[in-house]
């Protein structure tokens, strides 16, 4: 298996993960983390290994995100595209008033 998200694989909406993109076991999110920094992984296991198992869903989720994100070129692109000032970027405040929730409430 690749660590890198096949181009038939992308998504609709190259924001999104769907449930059937990227690794789709366990082992296979820890190979996939090949790819990435090795602090990932230490830190993947950290926090499945300390998760209560009505969570370890959650961290699964949020992890297989921080591997999208690492291994997306779309991804790379837009923050360098933000970082460079070629794109207008929307303040975070904004984003959250436009679901109904506040800067807190995204802590």
């Amino acid at each position: 298996m690749s660590a890198l998200p096949s181009p038939e694989a992308q998504p609709a909406d190259p924001h999104r993960l769907t449930a059937g993109q990227g690794p789709q076991t366990v082992r296979e999110l820890r190979a996939a983390f090949a790819a990435i920094p090795t602090s990932d992984l230490v830190d993947f296991n950290e926090a499945l290994d300390a998760a209560r198992l009505d969570a370890v869903a959650d961290v699964i989720t949020e992890w297989r995100h921080v591997w999208a994100l690492r291994t997306r070129h779309e991804v790379d692109e837009a923050i360098t595209a933000a970082l460079a000032g070629t794109v207008r970027t929307v303040p975070a405040a904004d984003v959250f008033a436009r679901h109904g929730l506040t800067d807190e409430s995204a802590a």
